[in-house]
């Protein structure tokens, strides 16, 4: 995940997320931090397709860094906290 080309946007993503009510206008339905930001919202700040900002939410959702919220018809991620921390403890013991 972390060696693709990109990676960069997807930690551009992470980034975003620890606090996204600096980074995304409000949001219609969803508490940014009970809830996430939907994925229009991040295609629009990646200037990309919903299609390809859904491709990266699925692969951080794959792997845990994200945790998906269903609302009505609506997909929200916010950041999985405790695993970020399981992961970067994982990466400082080293392999």
């Amino acid at each position: 995940m972390l060696k693709v080309p990109v990676s960069g946007q997807r930690l551009d993503i992470l980034e975003w997320l620890r606090d996204p009510a600096a980074h995304f206008p409000p949001q219609r339905y969803g508490d940014f931090v009970e809830d996430g930001v939907s994925p229009a919202a991040l295609a629009a700040k990646l200037g990309v397709s919903r299609a390809v900002a859904r491709t990266h939410l699925d692969v951080l959702t794959g792997v845990g860094l994200l945790r998906a919220k269903k609302i009505r018809r609506r997909t929200f991620y916010r950041r999985d906290e405790y695993r970020i921390a399981e992961v970067s403890h994982f990466f400082e013991k080293g392999w």
